[in-house]
């Protein structure tokens, strides 16, 4: 779609074959918009061009923590599989490419003081705005987002490459590099960018907004399933993602496209030009419905190979081990002998940030405090604690606290609870707890995960026979820096972590 940099990319031509790089961050499942990216790879290689690609793990990591540092190595294997095997399904010879992982040169001490380097002349301005449409966007940024651009810049220089590929969503990542990379003594590189194509949504298709896109190892009725949801409005040319995947896709890797149609309709039509397709579909010549039905075929056939080749055990075995999902028993259903075991982790549970709005002594207990909590539903919940005899009334009143909100509720002493005060809990006599403190400036109802489970949903409602909560909480605990922590990973909301003012490696209750 466009190209930065043409001048020098004609110079180099004259002397030599092109050095092109690719990347990717390893984060959620590559779907059927890849096909794009690949399907000019192929041309590249068909032109003579020497071609990396990268598995960019580290700013899969940096990009919001969308891939969670334990499961980098096993998503990255994934993205590996399943790119080889996109290649190899539209014919590429993989032997022509040459595959990199981010962490193999950027743990290095020369590419580290690179980095600092780079972040010694870049201002925030600049990093946020290179990032804005690459990076998760957030109202309080982690500092990584801001990194993210910058180590994008640095691997043009450490992959050795004239120029640099990608989706034109990545040109504000580009301008940035060739703006910095020259105050290192870098050269400025060639940046080509491909068209995004639109999600089947009609906005820009998404890992992580699941009906925007077809996954590469989707059955076929999944495949079907989507595409009849898809939006493609008759004559509507404008945002649709059926007609982009083919002008984008199907087109550049077949030179055709054929409509399947019945004989009543007026039978197949084949389409060698994609402007001509489109003028039928504008002017209704050609059917929603018979669009998505030939999509629908036409896409299968680039998937059977890719869907074939995860069809064994070991890859079987990685796809669920790098995107786990957690398992939930059907309602009244009970686990077997040989059922998988219940995948117990933090993002299971609902802890969000909460206002205590009042406090009273409980009618009939004299150690248990009733407060009014928001957070951040129409109406504030009641919760009973005891902490009476910990903290005094006044300090609890219009504080923020942190509270577990998907425990069964629980009448105590006639009053039902609807919640619970997590709290630090000093380990010898006498005994001191202390409300643990978000972060300042956290909003009532805000989310409190633990590092490297943001992204789960958390059940709808512990059951109390699972004990999923007691099993998490045996591995709470406050750090020597009065961080909470499950595992000896933080509590944070994003704004930074939970801490408790002065109860070093005391428990959570």
């Amino acid at each position: 779609q466009e190209v930065l940099g043409e001048d020098k990319l004609m110079a180099i031509l004259k002397e030599r074959e092109l050095k092109i790089y690719w990347g990717t961050a390893t984060t959620g499942k590559p779907h059927v918009a890849y096909f794009v990216p690949m399907s000019k790879i192929a041309d590249f290689l068909k032109a003579g061009c020497e071609v990396t690609i990268l598995f960019a793990d580290l700013h899969a990591y940096l990009d919001n923590m969308k891939a969670p540092w334990e499961l980098l190595e096993l998503r990255t294997r994934y993205y590996e599989h399943v790119i080889k095997a996109m290649l190899e399904s539209i014919g590429v010879p993989l032997e022509k490419l040459k595959f990199v992982r981010g962490t193999d040169y950027q743990l290095s001490k020369e590419y580290t003081l690179d980095v600092y380097r780079l972040s010694s002349v870049v201002t925030q301005h600049d990093a946020k705005k290179a990032g804005a449409e690459v990076v998760k966007q957030v109202e309080h940024p982690l500092l990584s987002g801001l990194l993210y651009p910058g180590l994008q810049a640095l691997d043009e220089e450490y992959l050795k490459v004239d120029a640099q590929f990608g989706g034109v969503d990545q040109r504000k990542i580009f301008t940035f590099a060739e703006k910095y990379l020259p105050s290192l003594g870098y050269a400025k590189r060639v940046h080509l960018m491909n068209p995004m194509v639109p999600g089947l949504t009609g906005s820009k298709m998404s890992s992580s907004e699941e009906d925007s896109k077809i996954d590469l190892l989707d059955r076929k009725e999944d495949v079907k399933k989507k595409l009849k949801k898809a939006f493609c409005e008759p004559g509507n040319v404008e945002n649709n993602g059926v007609l982009s995947f083919i002008k984008h896709v199907l087109f550049p890797l077949k030179s055709e496209f054929v409509v399947l149609r019945e004989e009543k309709w007026g039978g197949n039509k084949t389409y060698t030009a994609y402007e001509a397709l489109e003028k039928d579909f504008a002017e209704q010549v050609v059917h929603p419905g018979d669009l998505k039905n030939s999509v629908e075929v036409a896409l299968n056939k680039l998937l059977d190979p890719i869907r074939e080749k995860f069809n064994c055990p070991e890859l079987k075995k990685l796809s669920s081990a790098a995107y786990p999902t957690p398992s939930k028993a059907k309602p009244g259903e009970k686990g077997t002998k040989n059922s998988e075991p219940e995948d117990v982790v933090p993002s299971r549970l609902d802890i969000r940030v909460g206002k205590v709005i009042s406090v009273e002594k409980h009618p009939d207990a004299d150690s248990l405090y009733v407060e009014q909590i928001d957070v951040g539903e129409a109406e504030p919940r009641t919760v009973v604690s005891g902490l009476v005899h910990f903290v005094p009334k006044e300090q609890l009143q219009d504080r923020l606290v942190v509270l577990l909100c998907n425990l069964k509720p629980q009448k105590m002493r006639g009053v039902e609870s609807q919640g619970m005060v997590l709290c630090a809990s000093s380990v010898g006599e006498p005994r001191q707890v202390e409300p643990l403190d978000p972060p300042a400036g956290c909003c009532a109802g805000e989310r409190v995960f633990v590092e490297g489970y943001e992204g789960g949903e958390p059940d709808e409602e512990l059951k109390p026979k699972k004990k999923v909560f007691e099993k998490l909480q045996a591995d709470f605990r406050i750090s020597e820096d009065c961080v909470a922590q499950w595992k000896q990973r933080n509590f944070l909301t994003k704004l930074g972590t939970v801490s408790c003012k002065s109860l070093k490696g005391g428990s959570i209750s």
